[in-house]
């Protein structure tokens, strides 16, 4: 009887077919298989790779989701059991499978060559960024009103940075907000991009203008956030802007940003946490990140609190309501100590 690593690893080895027959609706474009979501929608928001050493990993852009082909399977088929999961992928299995499409050479979603560990790709990247203030990215944080970004050594500034468009395989270049992730030590494992619009109107306009490169399970982009100390209280959410904003009238409080919900549902706590405060997000996958780090923490013994915004996202509330009314309403979600700590 195979295991799940070894029917994994034979759904990896035809990751083609897998696609073709659990996702037809989709398309193959380079070295990915290209669908809009795991119920085999139209669109280009969930990735499969092909080939390479990630050959059978996949991402939904959209939700946050990732998994490897089993995971497909699974969700594709409606499946809760794993016997009935691992029924469907034998099954599949035992089918002719047509020869895959060879390739010579995978690329990642950035035209590197995934033969370079993504991690060290990352590093590369942002050791070619320049600091935040008073660049491109800098502005299209000011406009959101998140001022002081620029004091955050996370975030730096690329002027031209390679973006792959998945479906057609062209590489372009656009300036970019570069955002480090980054273990409990403070080593960078990846890195998040913002791609932007070089005349300074928001972000750039392509598919998909946010993506991660790198290692993000149990990281985080880290704000305000102490290196090798005892940390007990925190904040935690999933976006950038979200993290940012909060941090703009709570600058004395550490925070992380996961940048997905499932990120943030397996975020490494840091030592000595006894509260964490988890941004809230309104969509379904928002809703699953913060069940499942609540349900984590509390089985550390740590107490997670839900941060709620009065408007669609804290950037909103920051935005359009401003920092004292922001403030106003944090106040009274926070513990009395820790607002008497971290609020003005």
């Amino acid at each position: 009887m195979l295991s799940a690593a070894d029917l994994a690893g034979r759904l990896a080895e035809n990751a083609e077919g897998v696609c073709r027959h659990y996702l037809s609706a989709g398309r193959r474009a380079g070295n990915y298989w290209l669908v809009g979501d795991v119920g085999n929608n139209k669109g280009q928001s969930l990735y499969v790779h092909l080939v390479g050493p990630r050959a059978g990993r996949w991402t939904d852009a959209a939700t946050g989701q990732f998994g490897d082909l089993l995971d497909l399977v699974r969700e594709t088929c409606g499946l809760v059991d794993f016997r009935d999961v691992a029924e469907e992928a034998r099954h599949f299995l035992s089918l002719p499978q047509p020869e895959p499409v060879s390739s010579s050479r995978a690329y990642s979603v950035d035209n590197r060559p995934l033969d370079r560990p993504a991690a060290e790709r990352a590093r590369r990247l942002f050791r070619m960024t320049v600091p935040l203030a008073l660049t491109l990215a800098d502005a299209y944080l000011r406009e959101r009103g998140i001022l002081r970004a620029s004091a955050h050594t996370a975030l730096r500034f690329h002027p031209s940075c390679y973006y792959r468009d998945l479906v057609i395989g062209r590489t372009t270049s656009f300036p970019a907000l570069i955002a480090a992730v980054t273990d409990a030590a403070g080593a960078i494992t990846g890195v998040h991009r913002t791609w932007l619009d070089a005349d300074g109107d928001g972000k750039a306009r392509v598919d998909d203008p946010r993506r991660a490169l790198g290692g993000l399970l149990g990281n985080a982009v880290r704000f305000g956030f102490p290196i090798n100390d005892p940390v007990p209280v925190l904040a935690a959410g999933e976006g950038l802007e979200t993290m940012l904003s909060l941090s703009h009238v709570m600058p004395a409080m550490p925070m992380v940003a996961a940048l997905t919900a499932n990120h943030l549902a397996a975020f490494n706590f840091p030592p000595g946490c006894r509260r964490i405060y988890i941004a809230a997000d309104a969509d379904a996958a928002g809703r699953h990140g913060i069940e499942g780090l609540s349900r984590r923490a509390q089985g550390c013994g740590i107490l997670p609190l839900v941060l709620s915004p009065q408007l669609g996202d804290f950037n909103e509330d920051l935005r359009w309501l401003g920092p004292d009314r922001l403030t106003a309403s944090l106040r009274a979600q926070l513990t009395p100590e820790d607002a008497t700590v971290f609020l003005p």
